[in-house]
């Protein structure tokens, strides 16, 4: 019964130390920007990574935590900004979208598997997710802030810049986190 116990709880700090490590990634590739003319972060590439190597439940929680960190003040978001006002801004909906493209691709990893094709579906489909979450968020606090603002304003301003950057982004994580996934955690034997 004694090892039975150990073993969750050998289980629960890797759990803990993955999802830290994880959260620590995204905080830095959130700072890391690449200029451009519209210059773009490496934050949704570090959110779709956490997810394809740790796994829906524990990459969640990694991005759960991010936010949290910033809610509470901790400069983590891009531009070295932390805090409440950065989450209520017009662009704080992208920020809180991440988790909402986390969770869906949990649950595609529930109902379907890990497999290959799952993971790029469920990852342009919680990009998708992100971006309604954020528009939506967008326009409103802009029209309560500044007024009236058309849907392709706010695309044309907030989306269609990032599209091609994200869907590199996501090739990438989801290379680099399966490649990884399989390495790491066979190392670690977990």
């Amino acid at each position: 019964m004694s090892t039975q116990t150990e073993l969750k709880g050998k289980t629960k700090t890797y759990d803990m130390a993955y999802i830290g490590i994880c959260t620590v990634l995204i905080i830095i590739c959130s700072w890391i920007s690449i200029p451009t003319v519209i210059p773009f972060t490496l934050q949704t590439f570090a959110v779709f990574l956490a997810v394809i190597l740790l796994g829906g439940k524990r990459g969640s929680i990694a991005v759960l935590v991010y936010i949290l960190l910033g809610a509470i003040g901790l400069p983590v978001f891009s531009g070295f900004k932390g805090g409440l006002g950065s989450l209520l801004g017009t662009t704080g909906g992208y920020i809180i979208g991440f988790i909402f493209s986390a969770l869906f691709m949990w649950l595609m990893e529930k109902l379907l598997g890990r497999k290959l094709w799952v993971q790029a579906v469920s990852m342009v489909i919680g990009l998708l997710i992100c971006y309604a979450v954020g528009t939506v968020w967008f326009m409103v606090v802009y029209t309560r802030n500044t007024g009236a603002v058309g849907l392709a304003a706010v695309l044309g301003w907030c989306v269609t810049p990032f599209i091609i950057p994200d869907v590199i982004k996501m090739a990438a994580a989801l290379g680099l986190g399966n490649l990884l996934r399989g390495r790491l955690f066979k190392a670690l034997g977990n």
